[in-house]
């Protein structure tokens, strides 16, 4: 394991109340433990989200200044939007 650096965190009283109930359900050996899953599950997340920006949004919008005709007109995908919205508010009733 690389060096350990100490840091002193200030938390809202829900957040402490989950990490202790986590420690306190034996999922956890220790405060420490819960607050680096977190970090890493948070690091994931921003992976993820950089994958999915790199590999899926960058290049439809790529695609799309290449050839703005394969768009759809705003008006036509509202309209799409609001008629299936209201056919599932219908489906409610």
């Amino acid at each position: 394991m690389s060096t350990v650096e100490k840091r002193t965190v200030s938390l809202p009283a829900e957040h402490a109340a989950f990490i202790d109930a986590k420690v306190a359900s034996g999922a956890y050996a220790s405060i420490s433990e819960v607050v680096r899953a977190g970090l890493r599950a948070l690091k994931e997340r921003d992976e993820a989200v950089e994958r999915w920006l790199r590999d899926e949004v960058a290049p439809a919008y790529d695609a799309m200044a290449a050839n703005p005709s394969r768009g759809i007109p705003m008006d036509t995908v509202f309209a799409d939007i609001r008629a299936r919205h209201a056919e599932r508010m219908k489906d409610r009733r």
